[in-house]
């Protein structure tokens, strides 16, 4: 089964279009960041087990289906990935929230670690890591790896924008992810940038450019 997912909604690209836009603010950029996540929730969510209930409808009583009790934690990439956590929230209010602190370096373009704090239980949470560029997967990989120590056993991944090497990454290293995109760029530059892109998230998000 293919594990990569493209998003290709056109809500979700008409947003896309305006975070591209390197005349977008920072408020706007913030915004559409966190829409862009909660619609994408929404499809990463879609193989949630339901259970029949019976309620009472002001009506008549009727069987209907909720949320199998299945829990949930959002573990976003620092600090870029702090922008699409709100997003998610929106969605599914009860959500435990992990962090994983990664930076690249400059000359290698490998991930270090500097930060991972988790919730106690996450091992027994479906776990859905939250990035908003997905480029060389040298930070994706590592954060799937971390959660895979913590014992998770079901892990997504879910970015707004992916470069075929940082999906070729994650396929080969991590084949039993789901990776959940907006769209799929053309390549990286020599500095390790989606091009086209959309610049460096974090910067964008948190007005640090």
């Amino acid at each position: 089964m293919d594990k990569l997912h493209v998003l290709d909604h056109p809500l979700l690209q008409h947003k896309l279009s305006i975070i591209r836009d390197k005349e977008t603010s920072v408020k706007e950029f913030r915004e559409i960041v966190s829409e862009i996540a909660t619609l994408m929730c929404y499809e990463a969510t879609r193989d949630l087990p339901v259970e029949e209930v019976e309620i009472e409808t002001p009506v008549a009583k009727a069987k209907v289906n909720r949320i199998a009790g299945k829990k949930l934690a959002v573990v976003p990439i620092l600090r870029a990935g702090l922008g699409m956590v709100d997003g998610i929230m929106t969605l599914v209010p009860s959500v435990k929230v992990g962090h994983i602190g990664l930076y690249r370096d400059p000359e290698t373009l490998e991930p270090v670690k500097y930060y991972c704090k988790m919730p106690k239980d996450i091992a027994e949470r479906d776990v859905i890591i939250v990035d908003p560029m997905l480029a060389t997967g040298g930070s994706a990989t590592a954060a799937i790896t971390f959660m895979k120590e913590y014992g998770c056993k079901n892990i997504k991944l879910m970015c707004i924008l992916a470069a075929p090497e940082g999906v070729k990454r994650v396929e080969d290293e991590h084949p039993d992810v789901d990776l959940y995109v907006a769209a799929v760029d053309e390549c990286l530059n020599d500095h390790g940038y989606i091009v086209p892109g959309l610049g460096d998230a974090g910067d964008r998000i948190f007005g640090t450019k």
